[in-house]
This record gives structure tokens, sequence and C-alpha cells, in this order.
């Protein structure tokens, strides 16, 4: 007998699609409208570096224009590919409309190794790519705006900000075409930390519902629950510290390209992220058991499993010998359509990543709000929302003098009041309202209908709902 097929990452979306769009009653030719990828650019273009001319491929697809601008990352990596940028932004549609963010969806890469050019190489080439794509408005205010990916960050956005208002002198508005940028070349703050910060909004609004978390044959909070993360970079970092530093969580396992660390009693993981920093990779690191074989970590004993790296790490190879009772997908697409069969027949949760990863769009979106109102968030409230605080802090300090000092206020209580939200507050706000609201949209599907027994499929019906009530509005 033949062994079974593994798809591949877009054969995997299209699946979970097909799966989640059997169940609803959406006439064939809007479901086919919902389903395809509007449009992909191939660019080839050529860089003169180290004396010869370097030629590189790169990709913007487009998935949905169901509302403009669309949004999605651009990576840079080798194995980026038309498929994978394809499948991408198909999952950035269902997870814009998932958490009701105004957006399309769409995706880009550039098949590059970052690690192999010096910085202003790396500059020419990036400035050189985003030509290419805004000159097709590929990248715009009002029609596409990138952010950051795999290889990419704050630097390489910056870099094509600057080279889009080179090529749009008038544009007022030129910061908005794309996010995640440095916070002093217009980004928004809590932009770096946002995907992994969503991470952990994400597990907590699931934990808030006792009867959800038994269904993952766990009980109780987030306390001391094990987790182990495959990925420390910005995504896995910043799950992995904000879970074990606010929530109590020990980070019993970290996976990376070069092995794994184990430890039982809770991983250090801002010492184990710096070690990365200094070594290149956890081999060496003095405070846990070293295995080099990385993979075999995903199969370690613990409550919560994280992937946070790369799509198609849990597959058919190893679905069955996955212990975690709950799965939260951090990355886009680590579990496959053959993996996830797997895993729900035997119990396991899965967070799906269109929502549990959705951080990250969620705060671009407050950047680029920011960026077309040109003023920071809480620049005119934050004041007169202390004057408000204190008023009523003044009342109540004259009322316990008029009764004799019989109670006290807590000693910080009065610093914690008077302080107005600034610009962080209120993107962590707007953020955990963000996640609350889309985890109990999912959950009312989730169990709210005998047919439908996961998470993941629970999300895509909430977002082809969505998606497919935006066409209907434009006349389609």
């Amino acid at each position: 007998m033949a062994a079974k097929r593994e798809p591949t990452f877009r054969e995997s979306v299209d699946l979970m699609f097909n799966r989640a769009v059997a169940l609803t009653d959406l006439a064939p030719g809007l479901e086919e409208k919902v389903r395809v990828c509007n449009a992909t650019y191939t660019v080839r273009f050529g860089v003169r570096l180290r004396g010869q001319i370097h030629t590189f491929t790169g990709y913007r697809s487009v998935h949905s224009e169901h509302m403009e601008p669309v949004k999605g990352g651009i990576r840079f990596a080798m194995g980026v590919n038309q498929d994978e940028v394809e499948a991408l932004a198909a999952l950035m549609t269902y997870k814009c409309a998932l958490v009701e963010v105004p957006f399309g969806g769409s995706k880009g890469g550039l098949r590059i190794d970052p690690r192999e050019w010096e910085e202003h190489e790396l500059e020419q080439i990036t400035r050189r790519f985003a030509y290419e794509l805004i000159k097709r408005d590929l990248i715009h205010p009002a029609q596409n705006v990138p952010a950051p990916d795999m290889g990419t960050g704050e630097r390489e956005m910056a870099w094509i900000a600057d080279q889009y208002k080179r090529m749009a002198t008038t544009d007022i508005n030129y910061r908005a075409c794309v996010t995640g940028k440095p916070v002093n070349g217009g980004g928004i703050q809590g932009r770096t930390e946002a995907t992994g910060r969503g991470v952990q909004y994400a597990m907590r609004e699931f934990f808030r519902h006792p009867e959800d978390v038994a269904i993952a044959g766990l009980s109780g909070t987030l306390d001391g629950k094990r987790v182990v993360v495959q990925g420390l970079g910005n995504v896995g970092y910043h799950a992995a510290k904000f879970l074990s530093e606010e929530d109590g969580c020990k980070v019993t396992a970290i996976i990376e390209r070069d092995g794994a660390l184990i430890s039982e009693e809770g991983l250090d993981v801002e010492a184990v992220r710096g070690w990365i920093a200094r070594h290149g990779g956890v081999d060496g690191y003095p405070d846990g058991r070293y295995v080099r074989d990385g993979a075999k970590v995903l199969e370690h004993e613990c409550d919560i499993l994280v992937p946070a790296a790369m799509e198609g790490v849990i597959n058919l190879d190893n679905a069955e010998r996955i212990k975690a009772p709950l799965i939260v997908e951090a990355a886009n697409g680590p579990v496959t359509a053959g993996a996830d069969d797997i895993l729900r027949q035997k119990g396991t949760v899965i967070v799906p990543d269109m929502y549990a990863n959705a951080g990250g769009v969620t705060v671009s979106y407050f950047e680029w709000v920011k960026n077309l109102s040109h003023i920071r968030f809480g620049r005119i409230g934050r004041r007169q929302e202390e004057a408000r605080h204190e008023l009523i802090v003044k009342e109540l300090e004259r009322l316990n003098r008029g009764i004799g000092d019989a109670w006290q206020m807590s000693p910080d209580f009065k610093q914690k009041y008077l302080r107005g939200a600034g610009e962080l507050e209120l993107v962590r706000s707007g953020l955990d309202d963000t996640m609350r609201a889309a985890y109990q949209s999912m959950r009312e599907v989730w169990r709210g209908r005998e047919d439908v027994t996961d998470l993941r499929t629970a999300a895509y019906l909430v977002s082809i709902a969505r998606v497919a009530e935006s066409y209907r509005a434009m006349g389609l």
C-alpha cells in the first residue's frame, strides 16, 4: 500500500477551506470567488553587486480585494515560491476577516538568503525590489500595504517607505505604504512584539473558558502550564517571554535550527535568546539538556505546544507522536492538512494560525491608521483623562479628611489611577479587545454547531461568511 502523500502548504490551505465551505450554503460561483487568488506578480530584476550583476526573483500576490488596501508581509527566504506566497495571501484574507481588520489579503516574497549579503547590499536589493512593486501600485497606502515577515524587519520596512517617498514625492500619506516601521520612522509602539503578544492574549482568552480548556484535557489557568516553543525568532521569543514572565508558564523546551534545549524546571527565555544571539544556536547553553534532533522535541511531553517558525513542521510523519493536548499555531501553517486530520481524531485542540498569530496584522492596522491620521494615539485625550481621574482622587481625599482618616488608599493607587493611557497601553488594549472578540466569534460556531468539531473550521466559517458578505455588498 502506497504511503499517504503529504499535501503542499497551498494544498493544505485549500483542503481546510474546502472542509469549511462544504458546511456553508454559498452559491458555487461566490465560493470560487472567495477561494481563488486574484493575481500574482512575478518580477526578476538585476542588481550590480561585487563586480557583477545578480538576478533576483520576487513575488507579490493579491488574494482578495473585497476590501482595500490589501495587506500582507514580505519575506526574504530561499524557499520563497509562487505557491507559498499565494497560500499565505489566502491566509491573510481569512485572518483579516476573522479579526475584523478592514484589509484584503496579500503576500510578498523575495528568493534570497539575507545572511549572505552585507547591509548596504541588502539595502540596494530591497530598494530595487520595492521599486519594481511600487511602480505597479503593488506597494501603495490605499492599495497594497506590506509588513515584515520571515527574514525582514523594521530596517527593511524603513527602506521600502523611503523608496516609496522618493517615487511619490507629493503623497502626504507615504508612511502608510508599509507597516512594521521603526517608531522614529512612522511606526507604532508595540508593533515588534505584536504577534507574540497576540499569541499570549489568544491563550489567555482560551483559558477564560473552563469548558474549552477541558476539551483539551487540561484544567485551571495558564499558571504552571508546561510550554514547548519551536522557533525563538521574533514571534516565538515574545510569546515565550510574556507567557513565562506574566502568566506563570514554564517553558520546558525551546527548539531551534541547530537542536533543542529541555529543562523540566523551565528555561530562562531571555538568557537563551542572548545565547543564540552570541553563538548562533542553542548548542552549548549551560542550563538545559541539549538534543541535536530538534524536530523530535516537538513530540516532548507538555501541556501546550507553540510552533512559531516554519510551515509544515507537524505533518504525517510525526502527528501520531505529538503528545501536547493543546497546540497554538504561532507560525503560519505549521500543521499540514493531513496532520490536522490525525490530531483532531486524537482529540488534540488546535488554536489555528489565522487567529493565534493575528496580533501582527491587528497592530499593523493601528499603525496604518496612525500614519493616515498623522497623530500618535493618546496625544489628544491623555491629559484630559488624567485631569478627570484627578478630580475623583481629590474628592476621595476630601471625603477621607472629613471622616478622620478612617480609611486609606493603597500606596500606589493614586499614581496608577492618575496615569492616562499612552500609545503602548492603547495598542495593547486594542489588541486584547480584538483577540477576545475574534475568539468569541469562533467559539460561537465551534460550540453552537454540531457539525463543527474544531476551532480551525469555525475560524474559516466566520471568515468565509464575512468575505462573502463583502462581495455581496459590492453587487457580486
